[in-house]
């Protein structure tokens, strides 16, 4: 039988590893302390799809460098290719980026070492290249946010922002984001937990709350 390695789950320590990428040797999660990470992998370098992520990606450092957010590449090339490839991506344009130069690191990982360690690789959609994969991992060095896309789907990067957004408002505030949230909006308080705090709620007049029901309040933007 094939032997399999689990996954780290959310809640989970990320797993650790030393990688060679197109910035130098990084050590994960030592270089990265107090600082929010997005880990993603994409199936190879030179495919139109990955190429057009890493230019979204990079004309949107600034955005998450501002958010204390720090941004890690992985593929299974190797570290020549992942240069030549982000050289070439500096000669394109697209939606208006251009001259566009990636400066977070891309981890080369020929031996699939931390790809396989993060679950990356899924022989249902390849054996030889990493599937679309995002980690979103917190100041701890815990996963909090763990998202997967077929080889054919680009990703949504303003959706990663707002996830990072939204735990991060949970985080300082002891809310819950709901649908759609986006930062400015109302947020939901813990559900309440007794019977007497359930009715407080109800018959509260606390101007910056306001409650659906006992289990749904929601705490005003």
């Amino acid at each position: 039988m094939d032997e399999r390695i689990q996954m780290p789950l959310i809640g989970d320590k990320a797993p650790a590893f030393k990688a060679v990428t197109t910035q130098g040797e990084i050590s994960f999660p030592e270089d990265y302390k107090g600082k929010w990470v997005i880990l993603f992998s994409h199936p190879a370098d030179f495919t139109p799809v990955c190429t057009t992520e890493f230019m979204t990606f990079a004309s949107m450092i600034e955005e998450f460098k501002s958010l204390n957010t720090e941004l890690i590449g992985l593929s299974v090339d190797s570290l020549y290719s992942h240069i030549a490839w982000l050289r070439k991506i500096q000669e394109l344009e697209w939606k208006g980026m251009k001259n566009v130069e990636v400066t977070f690191p891309l981890i080369e990982d020929i031996r699939m070492e931390v790809a396989t360690k993060y679950g990356m690789i899924q022989p249902g959609a390849s054996n030889t290249q990493a599937v679309r994969a995002v980690f979103v991992i917190d100041p701890e060095g815990i996963v909090r946010t763990i998202l997967y896309y077929p080889l054919s789907t680009g990703r949504n990067f303003q959706e990663i922002k707002r996830i990072i957004l939204a735990l991060q408002k949970a985080d300082s505030d002891n809310v819950a984001t709901p649908a759609d949230w986006q930062p400015g909006d109302d947020t939901i308080v813990p559900t309440a937990g007794s019977c007497g705090t359930a009715k407080e709620r109800m018959e509260s007049n606390d101007d910056d709350m306001y409650c659906l029901d006992w289990f749904l309040c929601f705490k005003k933007g």
